[in-house]
């Protein structure tokens, strides 16, 4: 079989997916999974596309978290050989975090690019260095494979300029601070199935609200992206799952000065205390929380719905209107009481959708009433990778 892998390397996971191609890309990864616990025990975990389950501990001769990156793409390129003896690794395609203003859209990988790309570190240190970590480890070990770069920020080079600035000193907007936006990988994918789903609508003023462990949304006119709720960082806009979205600087400046707190500190409060877990005290898990029947997790979960449906006012200005409204991500797709309390919040801008729709997660959920169009459509970040891959490399 010949195949594309799609890597996604975090900072202690290693997610992946194997892509046929041939007799032409599949749309479904034959495999998928990931290895996680890196730094610690890594653990691999994968299941095939007819539903196959495997799991094994990673073996590793270092404590070093680079080293055990390395050991796990090792692993993975083994196991996958020796389960499949005729596999033909045709290319690698990598979702790479930041890929500046210079990269908007994917490219095949080199030194000098490289070299590029390591100059974005600054602006995305808690995912860029994994990313390249990953490809660098690749060509160390099977150099003849063909690697590509597919950029999360890519999708948002489309946005105006006004809807990319602070109003920060020219001089510190030069250096590269403005809104890059993220999350570009899920909605390229999403945006391009919009047709089939909502026709014409799909060409006009619409919002996608990609929500999930990481939240966002992303205000589309004709396909392309013209404002987003992410920013300089993926910390900015909505509330998530242990991020606090935005904040008023002012709260950082507090936290500094009146209680001391370092910028190690911060950054673990604003990246991993906060959002759903640190509002409900409870857990950042959206299942457990609308389960649950404690006021706080209520809290939490109001506190969500009213950002996303404030940040849906702001991306209709931006956009001109609205026309659709549209839902992805494992909450967005997954979470019907999410949408029915989004949707009861934007009726005044036209949204109103059918609670026998919603619950059964139809594609199509808008009431008749509706004058928006609300869909829910699942994003494949990995498939949307993989079309990179194929379409760079011509394969």
């Amino acid at each position: 079989m010949k195949a594309v892998l799609v890597l996604n390397a975090g900072s202690s996971s290693l997610k992946f997916a194997l892509f046929a191609t041939e007799p032409e890309l599949a749309t479904q990864a034959a495999l998928s999974g990931q290895i996680d616990g890196i730094g610690a025990t890594p653990h691999f975990s994968a299941r095939t596309a007819t539903g196959e389950h495997f799991e094994e501990t990673v073996p590793t001769s270092s404590s070093s978290q680079r080293e055990q990156h390395r050991d796990a793409l090792t692993f993975l390129l083994g196991w996958l050989v020796a389960h499949n003896p005729a596999l033909e690794i045709a290319a690698a395609g990598h979702r790479i975090v930041h890929g500046g203003d210079r990269y908007s859209e994917p490219v095949c990988l080199n030194g000098h690019i490289m070299l590029q790309l390591q100059k974005f570190i600054p602006l995305a240190p808690l995912h860029q260095p994994h990313n390249l970590n990953a490809i660098q480890a690749i060509s160390a070990m099977a150099p003849d494979i063909p690697q590509v770069g597919c950029f999360d920020t890519a999708f948002h080079r489309s946005q105006p300029a006004v809807a990319q600035a602070y109003a920060l000193p020219r001089k510190i907007s030069a250096e590269g601070v403005k809104r890059y936006g993220f999350h570009g990988l899920s909605y390229d994918y999403v945006a391009r199935q919009l047709p089939s789903i909502i026709g014409e609508r799909a060409g006009g003023a619409v919002v996608i609200a990609h929500l999930g462990n990481g939240s966002s949304m992303c205000a589309l006119r004709d396909g392309r992206s013209v404002a987003s709720t992410m920013g300089f960082t993926a910390v900015e806009g909505l509330m998530m799952g242990t991020r606090t979205g935005s904040l008023d600087p002012g709260v950082l400046l507090y936290l500094m000065d009146q209680k001391g707190m370092s910028s190690k500190e911060l950054t673990n409060l604003l990246y991993k205390e906060s959002g759903l877990l640190g509002v409900s005290g409870i857990s950042q898990d959206m299942r457990t929380l609308l389960a649950s029947d404690a006021a706080e997790a209520k809290e939490a979960v109001d506190l969500y719905c009213y950002r996303i449906a404030r940040e849906l006012g702001s991306l209709a200005a931006a956009a001109g209107g609205l026309d659709a409204l549209v839902f992805t991500g494992g909450i967005g797709e997954h979470a019907a009481q999410v949408r029915e309390k989004v949707a009861s919040l934007s009726g005044w801008i036209g949204v109103a959708i059918d609670p026998e729709a919603n619950s059964a997660h139809a594609q199509r959920i808008e009431a008749a009433s509706s004058r928006v169009a609300v869909a829910v459509v699942p994003t494949n970040e990995e498939g949307m990778i993989a079309r990179y891959t194929v379409d760079v490399l011509g394969l």
